[in-house]
C-alpha cells in the first residue's frame, strides 16, 4: 500500500512540474523600468521556437498571461512584452486607453519597447531551451499594432501574426524592409478598423515588396480571440473564428519556421 501510494505521489509531482511557468523578468528601456513575463512549459526537452507576445492594451493582467500559457503549450517559448512599465497597470479601460494611447501615438517609443521584448526572448529564452532560428511574434489588438511595427522597423525574425490590430502606419514600411513575413488576421466586421484603413495596409504591403497575407473573418468584430471580450458589434468573442485564427497562426508558423 505504501508503494502504491509513493507512485500516486511521483505522478502528482510529474503532474505539477508540467505546469507552465511564468517567470517576472524586470528590465530598463530609456531609463524606464519594465517588467514581462517569460512563459514556457518546463516539462518539454529539447528547443522550441520562441514568440514574443504583445498583448492587448490591458497589459500584462491575469488574461494575458492565461492566454500567454495557452499559446506556449508544448510548442512555443513566450516572452510577454511589457508596454507601458512595470508601474502602469491598467485597472479599466479608461487607463488602458490613456497607456495605450501615449505609445501608440509615438511609434518610435511602440518599436523600442517591442524591440526589447525580442532582445529579452532571445536572451532569457535560453536557459528555457529557446531555438534562436525559429523566432516570431504575435500581438492583440493594440497588440497587433505593436507587432507589425517590429516588422516595418526590419526586425530579423520569421514572422508576425496580428490579431485584430490597427493596421494604420504613420511610419509605412519602405521597399524591401519588412523582413518577416506578416499575417494579419482581422475581423472584417471590425468597426475601429475602417475599410480604408485594411486598403491602406494592403497598399503598404504592396509597396514594401512584403511577403503578407490578410485574413478577414465573416461576422467577427474586434477582440474576437478574447474570452473576456463582451461589447456586442464593437468588441466581442467569438469562438469559433478564435479557433480559426489560432489555428491559422500555427500554421503560419509552422511555414515560416521550416523543419
Amino acid at each position: 500500500m505504501k508503494r502504491g501510494l509513493g507512485v500516486v505521489v511521483g505522478l502528482l509531482a510529474l503532474t505539477a512540474s508540467a505546469k507552465p511557468v511564468q517567470k517576472p523578468v524586470k528590465y530598463e528601456v530609456d531609463g524606464t523600468k519594465f517588467e514581462g513575463v517569460l512563459v514556457y512549459d518546463d516539462a518539454v526537452k529539447g528547443a522550441r521556437p520562441g514568440l514574443v507576445m504583445v498583448p492587448n492594451w490591458l497589459g500584462i493582467a491575469p488574461a494575458s498571461l492565461k492566454m500567454a500559457s495557452d499559446v506556449a503549450g508544448k510548442q512555443y517559448i513566450v516572452f510577454v512584452t511589457d508596454m507601458y512599465g512595470e508601474a502602469v497597470r491598467p485597472k479599466n479601460q479608461q487607463e488602458a486607453g490613456q497607456a495605450a494611447g501615449a505609445v501608440k501615438g509615438d511609434r518610435n517609443v511602440m518599436r523600442a519597447r517591442v524591440n526589447k521584448g525580442l532582445e529579452l526572448l532571445r536572451s532569457e529564452g535560453k536557459a528555457a531551451g529557446l531555438d534562436a532560428k525559429k523566432v516570431g511574434a504575435i500581438g492583440f489588438c493594440f497588440g497587433g499594432t505593436s507587432v507589425l511595427e517590429l516588422a516595418r522597423a526590419g526586425a530579423p525574425i520569421a514572422g508576425v501574426v496580428s490579431f485584430h490590430g490597427g493596421l494604420d502606419a504613420p511610419m509605412p514600411a519602405t521597399e524591401g524592409a519588412v523582413k518577416a513575413k506578416v499575417l494579419a488576421l482581422h475581423g472584417a466586421d471590425d468597426p475601429f478598423v475602417p475599410a480604408a484603413e485594411v486598403a491602406g495596409f494592403q497598399e503598404e504591403m504592396r509597396k514594401a515588396k512584403a511577403d503578407w497575407e490578410l485574413v478577414a473573418y465573416g461576422g467577427a468584430v474586434h477582440s474576437f480571440s478574447e474570452p473576456e471580450a463582451n461589447a456586442p458589434g464593437q468588441a466581442q468573442y467569438n469562438p469559433k473564428v478564435a479557433k480559426r485564427a489560432f489555428l491559422a497562426m500555427n500554421n503560419f508558423f509552422a511555414e515560416a519556421f521550416g523543419k
